[in-house]
């Protein structure tokens, strides 16, 4: 029987079954436990292929997008928010708008929480079954830069520009060069009609100008943009400063 066994799990894993090979002595016990029929059986063994087949990719996409943490929507203060309602970020976690192509532009100073939004609809993103990729602006434009010299900034391109999802964080953080400007520019042109892009910025798209320098290419890159673009202002306090930790006790800051 043990023979049998281990000679079904190497078939298995010839097809590409590997976890199920290995889970095929559970799925055998509760078949004879339970009284499964044949189709039952093959039922749950594929059932339970297909789970651990799309668990892998879900893991794939999350290691692809380099997020710099993992913070769902579900970790997202709402209530340290009060430019954004409950609503609205239900709709916003429903996807439509990528979907349809749609932009999000998510605007306001440091510390208000872009970057965890923006993350936490990447992962949500991901568990859909979409492809995302997250960069910073520092690095895109490292990357964009590199890109015909080093085998990592080509794969990392590569991946951006076959994302459903982009997420460009830090926008406009430092101020371009023309060639870096236009290396943007072709990149947003690239992405344009084919993924939806997030953008993070503390400076809204009538400052992006100053940036970019070149006022031709500032206006090519807003008109792809904001073609279908959604502009999030997010108001307030800084949550980190307001939970930052501190090494002294209250009383002796006063002292």
């Amino acid at each position: 029987m043990s023979q049998s066994l281990e000679h079904l799990q190497t078939q298995l894993r010839s097809l590409r079954f590997a976890a199920t090979a290995y889970h095929l002595p559970t799925l055998l016990q509760k078949a004879e436990s339970e009284d499964w029929t044949y189709r039952q059986f093959l039922q749950q063994l594929m059932n339970y292929e297909q789970k651990r087949r799309n668990e892998k990719q879900v893991e794939r996409r999350l290691k692809w997008a380099a997020f710099p943490f993992y913070k769902s929507i579900d970790d997202f203060e709402l209530a340290e928010q009060q430019s954004l309602s409950q609503k609205q970020l239900n709709q916003l976690r429903e996807l439509t708008w990528l979907e349809q192509l749609y932009n999000l532009i998510l605007l306001g100073p440091t510390g208000l929480g872009k970057t965890h939004l923006a993350t936490g609809l990447g992962i949500e993103a991901i568990h859909r079954g979409y492809k995302v990729s997250f960069i910073s602006m520092g690095e895109l434009i490292h990357a964009l830069k590199t890109e015909d010299m080093t085998r990592k900034s080509k794969l990392r391109l590569k991946r951006i520009r076959e994302a459903n999802l982009v997420i460009i964080d830090d926008l406009m953080f430092m101020a371009m060069d023309t060639g870096e400007a236009n290396l943007f520019f072709h990149l947003i042109n690239d992405l344009y009609n084919h993924a939806s892009i997030i953008l993070t910025s503390n400076k809204g798209p009538s400052e992006w100008g100053e940036l970019l320098g070149d006022p031709a290419i500032t206006s090519a890159i807003l008109d792809r943009v904001i073609h279908r673009a959604e502009v999030i202002q997010l108001d307030g306090d800084s949550y980190r400063m307001k939970h930052r930790s501190t090494i002294f006790d209250r009383e002796s800051v006063q002292n």
